[in-house]
């Protein structure tokens, strides 16, 4: 718990908040937008409340931080319940293809990242719309930080937080990754090569099913859509007040991460927890 209050009490001091009275106590509702599913949590009080969007990370994650994959530790939802009792509101959603949001998508194969970062737009505009919020924040976690910092070029926030997130391409972090995760040094070979045929624009029909979770060739189009997207630069284009936590204990987004995206913007808050993992 400790290590997640020190993230969730850091992003409570970006944002200022003035008063954390009957701080325990707030209003959460399923919400629908765009054929998507939400929650928004609207703290008790007198608004207007600042808002906060919150934009979930890689695999099929839920509004909640929780995936199929075998993740369950609800780290959104506890940062929703913490954000509520420091007085701020916040917004979070199913991925398309994702629990409520699922009707989405009929094919992986038509997916895009495009599709994602129009999500978040969608949604901060809705968030912002909405009584009694006076201004709105995009929040992303892991890969939902390159979703927020693409976003925040269209909607202007008041503000942007990334939380182990990463600051190099998706062919850099995939790169790094499968020279470090344990596997033979044939099967590592074949799925370098792969992910290069991938960055280079080419489609790979014949995958080995032990790669089947990255390189399926449904998935490639998506990956093709987003690989070469430099997560650094595209950060240095903004100006908006940005908050950068990362921590020494995550096994999927490293210090050099870190150091990209602090490097693009040295303005920005930075804070390196040492014993936090990736879901915080």
């Amino acid at each position: 718990m400790r290590r997640i209050t020190i993230a969730f009490l850091t992003l409570a001091w970006l944002f200022a908040t003035a008063s954390i009275a009957s701080a325990r106590e707030q209003h959460a509702s399923d919400v629908h937008h765009d054929g998507l599913a939400g929650t928004f949590v609207e703290p008790t009080g007198t608004a207007p409340h600042k808002g906060v969007l919150m934009i979930a990370g890689s695999c099929p994650t839920d509004r909640n931080g929780n995936s199929k994959l075998g993740v369950s530790a609800g780290y959104l939802e506890q940062l929703a319940d913490k954000l509520a009792a420091s007085g701020i509101a916040s917004l979070r959603y199913d991925k398309r293809g994702v629990s409520g949001s699922r009707a989405l998508v009929t094919s992986e194969a038509s997916l895009r990242f495009s599709d994602f970062v129009g999500d978040a737009e969608s949604w901060a505009t809705w968030l912002g719309a909405q009584s009694g919020i006076a201004c709105v924040f995009l929040l992303g976690h892991s890969e939902g930080g390159l979703v927020a910092t693409l976003a925040a070029g269209k909607v202007h926030p008041a503000g942007l937080a990334l939380i182990s997130s990463p600051g190099g391409s998706m062919a850099t972090v995939l790169t790094r990754q499968l020279n470090t995760v344990p596997m033979t040094g044939a099967l590592r070979a074949d799925a370098l090569t792969t992910l290069k045929q991938i960055e280079n624009g080419k489609t790979v029909a014949n995958v080995d099913p032990k790669l089947h979770n990255l390189f399926r060739p449904s998935v490639q189009p998506f990956l093709t859509s987003m690989i070469d997207i430099d997560p650094a630069a595209e950060l240095a284009k903004l100006t908006l007040p940005t908050l950068i936590v990362s921590g020494g204990k995550d096994l999927q987004v490293a210090k050099s991460d870190y150091d990209a995206l602090t490097a693009a913007r040295p303005d920005a808050t930075a804070i390196r927890v040492p014993d936090m993992n990736h879901v915080l």
